[in-house]
């Protein structure tokens, strides 16, 4: 049995807060801030301490609730270290390849620009875990609003290379648009056609659809397929360089 244990939270209008707790040690983070009262409310009804706050990157939503969570528990914030001057309340900045200690385990810190310039995931090996904030959705990815194409493509290479049984949790429940996009680009791929019909069922019930993990993004998630025959057909880019048909894919989606 994991020693970790990660309570999912709604936060504002579709975002995902994380609280992520060590049986062992009793050590509890919430992965970014989206907002302040219902992370409280579940530390208080789970009974749990708050010892860390572990950001991914700057965004309001993601780390807004920093300074009043910190003043109020008296927990670490650990954030980005090419952001650390615009995450409040910082005491430690990490980066790729640096590690955060939890819970008697490592977190591995990977470096994942293109959302932001700075933005970071919280890999734990061991768990077979991974916190990505905005850089990966469920069938999607961030937007590219520091950074560019080949650098995002680069960071989700990072993120593909993870086992495929790597649960993912990332930060907002964007499933069902972005699964309408991914048909409209992919249409002829039926592990896509039956997920779709599977989300469409879980949010009929007001279910989330995340986490997610690799393996079920490599094998629908348009952005981590570039390779695709199917994809690069529907978008008149066949046999182009991979980081073009990225490119081309995450503008369509900015327009769709």
């Amino acid at each position: 049995m994991s020693d970790l244990i990660v309570h999912q939270i709604p936060c504002l209008s579709d975002n995902y807060g994380y609280l992520l707790h060590s049986q062992k040690t009793g050590e509890t983070a919430t992965i970014d801030t989206p907002e302040v009262e219902p992370i409280l409310k579940a530390l208080d009804e789970k009974g749990w301490r708050l010892t860390h706050i572990l950001n991914t990157h700057h965004h309001f939503d993601h780390a807004g609730g920093n300074r009043e969570i910190k003043t109020r528990t008296g927990c670490t914030v650990i954030g980005p270290k090419d952001e650390a001057d615009k995450i409040p309340g910082i005491d430690r900045a990490v980066g790729d390849g640096d590690t955060v200690e939890f819970g008697g385990g490592v977190a591995q810190v990977l470096g994942v620009p293109g959302h932001t310039a700075g933005h970071i995931a919280f890999s734990f090996p061991d768990e077979k875990i991974a916190f990505v904030g905005d850089t990966l959705f469920a069938l999607g990815c961030g937007r590219l609003f520091e950074g560019t194409p080949q650098q995002m493509w680069t960071s989700l290479q990072k993120l593909i290379a993870l086992p495929d049984e790597t649960i993912v949790y990332c930060a907002h429940e964007y499933t069902q648009a972005n699964a309408k996009f991914a048909l409209s680009v992919e249409p002829d791929n039926a592990d896509l056609q039956a997920r779709s019909r599977e989300i469409d069922e879980l949010r009929r019930k007001g279910t989330p659809t995340v986490p997610t993990t690799i393996g079920l993004e490599k094998a629908t998630n348009p952005f981590l397929r570039p390779a695709s025959d199917d994809l690069q057909r529907t978008i008149g880019l066949e046999g182009a360089n991979l980081v073009d048909v990225f490119a081309k894919t995450r503008e369509l989606k900015d327009n769709f």
